[in-house]
């Protein structure tokens, strides 16, 4: 049985979700151990990993990524489910990076951490959706 052509924009958004869910993963991981990290980081000599410049810029670039993705998606299977997954998460990591617990170490990592991991369980379901939805004389776009 051969398998169904897959167009270009598919590939595209299958290979965003793959970028978005991987990054939101390390994302988590790196905001779970940043307690730790931050006491390693000067002798390691990679304190800039702890700049706050680019924790933001890697929060609009998630956002970007995450948003253009999924909305992507929808309009390809048309359901809500990874949406609704993303929108909390980017609200966590949002209030994280630019609210007012963002210098409480502890807070701050926990929101980052759980806002990454829904970021990231979002990619997975839009990929996972996305693959369900076949174009054809049933498709609705």
């Amino acid at each position: 049985m051969s398998a169904l052509p897959q167009f270009p924009a598919d590939r595209l958004i299958a290979r965003a979700d793959q970028v978005g869910s991987a990054a939101s993963f390390v994302c988590a991981v790196h905001c779970a151990s940043f307690p730790v990290l931050l006491a390693l980081l000067p002798a390691l000599g990679v304190s800039f990993l702890a700049s706050e410049l680019l924790e933001r810029s890697f929060v609009l670039f998630a956002t970007v990524l995450a948003l253009s993705s999924l909305i992507a998606g929808y309009r390809r299977h048309g359901s809500l489910k990874a949406l609704q997954v993303l929108v909390p998460g980017l609200a966590l990591i949002w209030f994280g990076s630019f609210g007012p617990l963002h210098h409480d170490l502890i807070p701050h990592a926990v929101l980052m951490t759980v806002g990454g991991v829904l970021v990231a369980v979002s990619h997975l379901r839009n990929q996972r959706l996305s693959r369900r939805h076949v174009h054809g004389p049933a498709c609705a776009h």
